[in-house]
């Protein structure tokens, strides 16, 4: 009992939470601006990095805020020490503006998430689709692990999404998608995963983290992971068969801090674990990949 009432002095929005009042809703609008903190540019590329990371506040912020204005927008620079390629061994780094531009809570044009409309919104929950795109993989990222295995063509992605809150009391947010790639690796992915605001949070320094897992076809699987014949023949490998199923589980963590009501820096870690044929793949170098990113962000 102790331990939770230290964590919620510790979070004095957490306290707003379970009293109402004015003071809880400017506590959380605040707490949940980061909805709208958008994502650079490479943030399409398979990465450690959750989905619900790209876009962690928006079914909360409608909760709490319903009268939002009709236009927000938010650029920025961010740069993203990350894997060269799922399971890969070695990282480089991407550097790449953030844009992101939302009109009504309907549409959106972000670098993190694509183009996109929101279809279904309720008080708590949000469904939409978009379309963005995947940087896929080339040998050149990787001559020593991926001569012989030929390129992943760039690829337009078709995502439906959606996003379910437990209650104000208990802001537990909910989130699952499922993608399409047409062209490039191919197939489906679908990601699960749930996040919440931590304790520790305040209205100039907000925290979020949560788990998730992925899961993806044969096709998807087969073009990351797996080994044909004459892929075999020109790298080397064994031929290997990828099945579809569990991909990956992973944990991230998102935090912001508040500068003033136009500035703000983001930071956002995770960590990410290959699972089934995907972990057992002779292309993977290792089974677990990390990745975190940087941002300056201004709101206007």
């Amino acid at each position: 009992m102790s331990a939770v009432r230290g964590a919620r002095r510790r979070a004095p929005y957490l306290n707003l939470l379970t009293r109402g009042g004015a003071g809880r809703i400017g506590a959380v609008a605040a707490l949940v601006l980061y909805a709208f903190c958008p994502r650079a540019a490479f943030s399409q590329t398979p990465s450690p990095l959750q989905e619900w990371q790209y876009s962690a506040g928006v079914v909360l912020f409608r909760m709490f805020e319903p009268n939002q204005p009709d236009w927000r927008s938010q650029i920025g620079l961010a740069a993203e020490p990350r894997p060269a390629y799922e399971g890969a061994r070695n990282y480089r780094t991407l550097a790449g503006p953030v844009i992101d531009v939302r009109y009504r809570d309907i549409y959106f044009a972000s670098t993190g998430e694509g183009i996109g409309v929101n279809f279904l919104r309720g008080e708590n929950y949000l469904a939409g689709i978009s379309v963005g795109y995947d940087f896929g993989r080339r040998e050149s990222d990787d001559l020593t692990h991926l001569k012989g295995l030929g390129n992943i063509e760039v690829a337009p992605v078709f995502k439906l999404f959606g996003s379910y809150v437990v209650s104000k009391q208990f802001p537990l947010v909910i989130r699952a998608d499922v993608r399409r790639f047409v062209g490039g690796a191919g197939g489906w992915v679908g990601d699960l995963e749930a996040y919440a605001p931590l304790p520790g949070s305040s209205k100039k320094f907000v925290m979020f983290a949560g788990p998730s897992v992925t899961f993806a076809d044969s096709t998807y699987m087969n073009s990351w992971f797996g080994v044909n014949a004459a892929q075999a023949a020109a790298s080397g490998y064994r031929q290997y068969d990828a099945s579809a199923g569990l991909k990956s589980a992973g944990f991230g963590i998102t935090m912001i801090w508040f500068v003033d009501k136009h500035w703000f820096v983001t930071a956002d870690g995770a960590l990410k674990r290959l699972l089934g044929s995907a972990a057992h793949s002779p292309i993977t170098q290792t089974k677990t990949d990390g990745v975190c990113d940087v941002s300056i962000n201004y709101q206007f």
